[in-house]
Parts: C-alpha cells; sequence; structure tokens
C-alpha cells in the first residue's frame, strides 16, 4: 500500500474541506466551540466541522493532539491510543480504541488511520487522517471496528493574537453496527466539543504543571 500517495491525497482532501465555506449549517454551540454539519462527498452521512479558539501556538497544540504519550493523558473519549508503524518523521499508522458512549448506546469502537502530519505558510500546522487496512492489527471481538473517511486537524495562529490559535477539526467516521442516524447525529458534535474542550484543558494543565 503506497502510504505515502494516500497521505498527500488525504491532505488535498483536508485542505479543501478547510477553503470551503459554502453549505455548513450550525448544528450546536458550546463551551466556546461552534459544530456545522454538511453532506459529506465520501458516504451516505455528514461531515462535522468543530472550531475553536486554543491560548496556544499551532507547533505546540498539533503534537499534543496526536502524539500517544500526550493525547493518552488527556483524551478522555480514548481507552487507548497507539502507534502501530512509523511510515516517515511525519507519517504513521495509529490504533485508537473509544470507549462506550451515551450509558453504552454506542458500544466501543477502534479504528486503524494513518496520520500525516503537514505544515503550510502562515505557520498552519495540519493532522491529515484516513482509515487503512493494516495486516498486523485485524479487527477483533471486543469492539466494532469503524472507519474514518478524511478527517483532520487545522490549527492555525490569530492574526491578531498569534499566542492563540484558532483549531478546525473536521470528522466523517463510519460508526459501523446498527446504529440509528439520529444517534450518530447527537454523538459526533458532542465528541468535537468534548476533543476541543479537552485540548485546552489538557494544554493547560501542561503549562501549569511545567
Amino acid at each position: 500500500m503506497d502510504y505515502k500517495k494516500i497521505a498527500e491525497e488525504v491532505s488535498e482532501k483536508i485542505l479543501s474541506y478547510s477553503q470551503d465555506t459554502s453549505g455548513w449549517r450550525v448544528i450546536k454551540v458550546s463551551k466556546n466551540v461552534t459544530v456545522s454539519s454538511k453532506p459529506s462527498k465520501e458516504y451516505a452521512g455528514n461531515i462535522y466541522r468543530g472550531e475553536g479558539i486554543i491560548k496556544e501556538v499551532p507547533s505546540k497544540i498539533i503534537p499534543f493532539m496526536y502524539l500517544p504519550e500526550y493525547r493518552n493523558k488527556w483524551d478522555k473519549a480514548l481507552q487507548s491510543y497507539k502507534l502501530l508503524e512509523r511510515i516517515d518523521q511525519d507519517t504513521g499508522i495509529y490504533h485508537s480504541v473509544t470507549h462506550s458512549y451515551g450509558m453504552g448506546l454506542i458500544s466501543s469502537r477502534d479504528f486503524v488511520d494513518l496520520l500525516h502530519v503537514k505544515p503550510y505558510p502562515g505557520d498552519i500546522l495540519t493532522t491529515n487522517s484516513v482509515s487503512v487496512e493494516y495486516f498486523n492489527c485485524p479487527p477483533t471481538p471486543s469492539c466494532v471496528r469503524g472507519y474514518n473517511n478524511p478527517c483532520g486537524y487545522v490549527c492555525s495562529p490569530l492574526p491578531e493574537n498569534p499566542e492563540h490559535s484558532k483549531l478546525v477539526v473536521f470528522i466523517q467516521p463510519e460508526l459501523g453496527g446498527m446504529l440509528p442516524g439520529s444517534v450518530v447525529e447527537t454523538a459526533l458534535p458532542t465528541t468535537l466539543i468534548n476533543l476541543i474542550t479537552e485540548t485546552r484543558a489538557g494544554l493547560k494543565g501542561l503549562k501549569d504543571h511545567n
């Protein structure tokens, strides 16, 4: 499998999502995070966009969000998260296992994702991910294997306050199993809000600790 080619293709998609301003509908605003959605071009569901401001620079935020040594400490949605294989210094294959959600309404899911970190001019830093088949990590009976259509983080410094950043997160997962659409449509916006607020809290905790 040509992982570097896949990484480039998914990076182009995340960039196009971040430049796409039409058709988004705001569906939830909470804790200074705005969640919007629109029909996905990748599958028969929606793509979701979460946006929030974080008091840190992109070069600190992005590693904190995707490196296992940090993420395992702050992301309460995950049971485990680990690097399976490093492709190059900016690209790896990661395995994540989620906790069940909504008092067991959505059982535990796992994902095997290719993740590529890509910078852009203006100190913008992005992660670009998509699920891949990986022979060393087959599905197990203990959780449902999900599939992440192209997803990622786009983090850019605020021009008026460069010590703060705008974080935009795109997700469009297929959770598998027999889930009603209404359950998914409730769960995913909440997941985005929690992700951004827990990133804020985790970074603050790290700063306070240091």
